[in-house]
């Protein structure tokens, strides 16, 4: 579920050693994990091998699998993609669609697509499992709150 969010930023599920390879071209800085479990240790020593940070957000006891995405972890991750320093990145979660879709849905709004586009994007990494709450997350998320750096990305 690989994909390119703008220039030097990337989403996608937890990758195989299959993708490491291709990884390592990206150059990648930073990993913007997103999943309440940890990432395999196949995929941890990679980050460790190519002293890439990585930053497990939404790590909360109570939450499972199917726990919707927090308000306070969009606001962090926004936080981190919103700094040019920690480029190239990748965000994603176990499977690259719901956790990694809502944040780059929440990306797209404060970026002011529309919401038609922002879901057609959305529901084209979800596949057959799309989650209207995310969507109605996203409808309903204040990008007043998400707090915009001087030095910004060019693209925002």
């Amino acid at each position: 579920n690989y994909g390119m969010i703008e220039e030097d930023l990337y989403r996608s599920g937890q990758p195989n050693e299959l993708n490491f390879p291709f990884l390592e071209k990206l150059g990648l800085k930073t990993v913007v994990w997103l999943a309440p479990e940890e990432p395999n240790q196949r995929f941890l020593d990679f980050v460790d091998d190519q002293d890439i940070q990585l930053h497990h957000l939404g790590v909360v006891s109570s939450m499972n699998a199917w726990d919707p995405i927090t308000e306070e972890v969009v606001l962090e991750a926004s936080e981190l993609i919103l700094t040019p320093k920690n480029y190239p990145m990748i965000v994603m979660c176990n499977l690259g669609r719901h956790r990694t879709g809502t944040i780059v849905g929440c990306l797209r709004k404060l970026q002011r697509w529309n919401l038609t586009s922002i879901f057609e994007e959305y529901r084209r990494y979800a596949g057959p499992k799309v989650r209207v709450l995310n969507e109605q997350f996203i409808e309903l998320f204040d990008t007043d709150l998400v707090r915009v750096p001087m030095d910004h990305p060019k693209w925002l």
